[in-house]
C-alpha cells in the first residue's frame, strides 16, 4: 500500500509539473514547496492525504467496507471525511487518473 501511495503522490506531483513548470527560481521554489508538502496520516478506514494544510484526497484502507474496495480512491468531502459517492479509481489496480488538486470529478 505504501508505494502505491507514492506512485498517487508522483502523479500528482508530475501533474502540477504540467500545470507550473519551473522555469525560474520563484516557480521552482514553489514547485519544490508543493512536492515536499504532502503528509499521509494513516487511520483504520482510510489514509487521508494532505498537502500544505488542505485534503488532497482519502485512499480506503479496510477491507470491511460495504461500498468500496481496499485501495479506492476517494474526494474529500470535508477535511474529516471523504465523499462517499463513488471511487475515483484504486490505487493497488492503477489505470486511474489525478490531478495535482486531488482526485477527479466524475
Amino acid at each position: 500500500m505504501n508505494e502505491a501511495i507514492d506512485r498517487v503522490i508522483e502523479a500528482a506531483n508530475a501533474d502540477y509539473d504540467r500545470f507550473m513548470p519551473a522555469v525560474n527560481g520563484v516557480t521552482n521554489e514553489i514547485a519544490e514547496r508543493f512536492k515536499n508538502g504532502w503528509e499521509v496520516k494513516v487511520g483504520k478506514k482510510y489514509i487521508k492525504l494532505i498537502n500544505r494544510n488542505s485534503v488532497w484526497g482519502f485512499i480506503v484502507n479496510t477491507d470491511d467496507d460495504v461500498k468500496f474496495r481496499k485501495g479506492d480512491i476517494l474526494k474529500p468531502a470535508s477535511w474529516a471525511a471523504p465523499a462517499r459517492n463513488a471511487a475515483r479509481g484504486n490505487v493497488l489496480d492503477g489505470g486511474y487518473t489525478v490531478n495535482w488538486t486531488g482526485p477527479l470529478y466524475l
